[in-house]
């Protein structure tokens, strides 16, 4: 359903465009998506693959995962985490998009550095398939493993770092409507940038291997999946859904619940 649904996205993405819709002048949601359906084309394949190895030693009697038939563990967890951790980016970036539609809207302005944020998007979706392995500093890897993929973790945060920056030059200076939709917008900085400044500790070999399988990294990955996906959601939920509807949501409602989310989260 993944792969057939990622397939969807990337043919209309790429053959039903507007007539002289350019690719630098799509919506950065439609980007996004995008980056998004290539990441599910690419990754979900591999957990398929995975699945099968391990349903195939659980019933025929197989041996790829197993140590006593020659078999090992390790590689089911390489392929699991090469799927799992683009697959966290496959949940974060269409939030990203729906923010970046959400905040131009209620700052009154245009977004600021569309390339910029573009590019950042695929830089993103590149360098996701590249830092599976800090999820397996404790397994004995490598060593010069474990430095690549420390480094590239920490690469990972400079196009990370360009959209947050982008998104606040794009409020900075504007005529901020602090609608519903603007405060769950908001919301989704402040906490990615919480659990993104975690994830950044998280990339330090001597730290991740002392914190692994702690509240630390159950604290990392809910800033950034509940702090970002779900607010950006909501976010979005607020803002398109009386485009689609003709209704409008009652905001008075909608600020009541967004501090009881925000404040119940934290």
């Amino acid at each position: 359903g993944s792969i057939l649904g990622a397939i969807n996205f990337l043919v209309t993405i790429i053959n039903m465009r507007a007539p002289g819709m350019k690719y630098f002048k799509m919506p950065l949601l439609a980007w996004t998506w995008f980056v998004n359906a290539v990441l599910m084309l690419v990754a979900t394949p591999v957990l398929a693959g995975a699945v099968s190895m391990l349903l195939s030693d659980r019933i025929f009697g197989t041996s790829f995962f197993s140590p006593a038939g020659g078999g090992d563990p390790i590689l089911y967890q390489h392929l699991f985490w090469f799927y799992s951790h683009p697959a966290v980016y496959i949940m974060i970036l269409p939030g990203m998009g729906l923010v970046s539609m959400v905040l131009p809207a209620f700052a009154h302005k245009k977004i600021f550095g569309y390339k910029g944020l573009v590019l950042a998007t695929c830089g993103i979706g590149i360098i996701g398939f590249l830092v599976w392995g800090h999820h397996m500093f404790t397994t004995g890897i490598d060593p010069v493993l474990r430095s690549i993929f420390a480094f590239m973790t920490m690469v990972i945060a400079v196009p990370t770092g360009v959209k947050i920056f982008s998104w606040l030059a794009t409020i900075w200076g504007g005529t901020l409507q602090f609608t519903t939709a603007m405060r769950f917008a908001l919301a989704f900085i402040s906490l990615f940038v919480i659990g993104g400044m975690s994830g950044v500790l998280l990339a330090v070999v001597p730290f991740d291997v002392q914190v692994h399988d702690t509240y630390f990294v159950v604290g990392h990955l809910h800033y950034v999946l509940f702090g970002g996906s779900v607010m950006t959601l909501l976010a979005g939920l607020f803002f398109y859904f009386p485009k689609m509807s003709g209704r409008i949501l009652d905001e008075k409602l909608g600020k009541i619940s967004f501090w009881h989310i925000f404040m119940g989260m934290n």
